[in-house]
């Protein structure tokens, strides 16, 4: 038994947890589906992988440059509490319940896999740290609350399943307004914040213009570039934070952060040119992230017509939040500086309302969650309403990610006193319902989770079937306040035509996803067969 049980554990840790292995095995067996040669297979399955890694790549630079900024932030401020982080909570938790989280997270798979096969719930998520996070979660409420480890892997796993295809479907009608197609979908546990954002836009900006049309001057034109401006935007906000920091804790303490080889900064000016530094590298990161998220979305769109036609018919790929940032980059910025803010208030309104009247721990804003989650959040409010909508629904994402974090504390046991929990919105709400009703025991519990998963399964295909599938457009009205330049354009994949056999509701369909073009910006040039 002792080696099935170090198999599964393997199966988890080494492969399904690994999103880049995982995304190069299903495009390989696409690509095999639709009967491609070997060499293709292993090209397009190799080069998809490196595009999952690129994406990691982007994300560990992101998380480098942005550790000092939240040092000096904290410092700054003086505020302590619990800082959400995924990873640490799970590297946690994998030393007392590591067998559960396997188990649980592969029948979990294979349970999402059969409700994709044979519900109208096409989806196939795809993030695999994202399904070890949540399986961890699940093992963790379960467990605490008393529950036999059976039923942890059993009802925990269909509660996994059912999270992977309801999540994308019910962010659905919003991914499609951000992509302009059906190709994939969006497969990440920060979805309420994703749908509130959208929401939030509907609401806010009827007649508020996209982010990425925003008019310059003539001698701000280079600002027209994402990387330039993303890269400018972090400069300015760490120059800033370090002047506060440098002022608030003195030269020896600050000099220490931007410390090379051990050594603290020699001075001032390395000290500031430090600053500048980690906000140039921040724009490299997201450089890197979108240039990953371009080459995987070339080698598994294609792929998914193999699994749509032998697998699971009309699949669609529910991938990693990143994957919608090429469609709106200004508006990735704008997001996360949006959302950050909205933890700040969060915070002041824990530490002064709700700490003292309910006992709820402070949780400071993690610059990680807030620039992943609340990038894609504005990316979600500018589809629906511009400007407004990008500003108002990433910071709605912000203050999400920090009252349910502080809320999931209750439900995780002595896990609750480690100084972190998770982070992203889906999470929290998830985690507090699933917690609270394991605590009831074993049969009345058992009976009020399954419940729950049932209700969020049937809300799910209610949405497939009455929302997606006839065509429903958030943000419909805006278009018809705005000019056409603001609602048609080309390719938002950086000027080359992303038309492309992809997969629509009904099978394999020509699509493409296109936003309008900076102006004044050239137009690319019509892909074969269509000029």
């Amino acid at each position: 038994m002792d080696w099935l049980v170090s198999f599964a554990k393997f199966l988890v840790n080494e492969i399904l947890s690994e999103p880049a292995y995982l995304i190069g095995i299903i495009t390989a067996v696409g690509l095999t589906a639709l009967r491609k040669s070997v060499g293709q297979i292993l090209g397009g399955a190799i080069k998809a992988t490196l595009g999952f890694l690129l994406i990691g790549a982007g994300a560990t630079l992101v998380v480098a440059a942005l550790a000092p900024l939240g040092d000096m932030i904290q410092g700054a401020t003086g505020a302590q509490g619990v800082i959400p982080t995924n990873e640490a909570i799970v590297g946690i938790a994998q030393a007392e319940y590591g067998s559960r989280v396997a188990w649980l997270m592969i029948l979990g798979f294979a349970v999402g896999l059969l409700l994709a096969r044979f519900t109208p719930l096409r989806y196939v998520f795809l993030t695999g740290h994202h399904m070890l996070f949540m399986a961890t979660l699940l093992t963790i409420v379960l467990a605490t609350a008393g529950q036999p480890s059976w039923l942890v892997v059993v009802v925990g796993g269909v509660l996994l399943g059912i999270m992977l295809v309801a999540m994308p479907a019910l962010a659905h009608p919003w991914t499609k307004r951000v992509t302009g197609n059906n190709t994939v979908a969006i497969g990440h546990f920060g979805t309420a914040g994703y749908i509130a954002a959208g929401a939030t836009g509907q609401l806010v900006g009827k007649r508020s213009r996209s982010t990425e049309s925003m008019n310059l001057p003539e001698g701000l034109r280079f600002l027209r570039d994402s990387m330039v401006a993303t890269a400018l935007s972090m400069v300015l906000i760490y120059l800033i934070v370090a002047i506060l920091y440098l002022v608030k804790a003195g030269k020896e303490t600050a000099y220490a952060v931007f410390g090379t080889g051990g050594e603290p900064a020699a001075g001032i000016g390395e000290y500031l040119m430090q600053s500048v530094m980690q906000g140039l590298q921040f724009g490299i990161a997201v450089a890197v992230i979108l240039f990953g998220v371009r080459t995987i979305l070339g080698e598994l769109v294609p792929a998914f017509q193999g699994i749509a036609k032998k697998i699971v018919p009309g699949a669609v790929p529910a991938l990693d939040a990143p994957i919608v940032f090429p469609y709106a980059q200004n508006a990735v910025l704008v997001g996360f500086i949006s959302s950050f803010i909205g933890g700040l208030v969060s915070l002041a309104l824990l530490a002064w309302v709700f700490e003292p009247a309910f006992g709820l721990a402070l949780v400071l804003p993690g610059l990680v969650p807030h620039f992943f989650t609340g990038g894609a959040a504005g990316v979600y409010g500018n589809a629906t309403g511009g400007r407004r909508g990008a500003v108002l629904g990433a910071f709605v994402n912000g203050v999400l990610i920090t009252f349910l974090p502080a809320l999931l504390l209750k439900v995780l046991g002595a896990f609750g006193e480690e100084n972190t929990t998770f982070g992203d919105a889906d999470f929290g709400w998830f985690g507090v319902v699933v917690g609270n009703a394991a605590k009831l025991g074993s049969t009345p519990g058992l009976i009020v989770m399954l419940a729950f998963g049932a209700v969020i399964l049937a809300g799910a295909i209610l949405v497939q079937k009455r929302v997606v599938e006839t065509g429903w457009a958030p943000g419909a009205r805006r278009d018809a306040l705005l000019p056409p330049s603001e609602t048609a354009g080309d390719d938002p994949m950086g000027g080359v035509d992303s038309a492309r056999e992809g997969v629509g509701d009904g099978g394999p369909v020509r699509t493409q996803a296109r936003i309008a073009p900076p102006r004044g910006a050239p137009k690319p040039p019509p892909p074969p067969g269509e000029g």
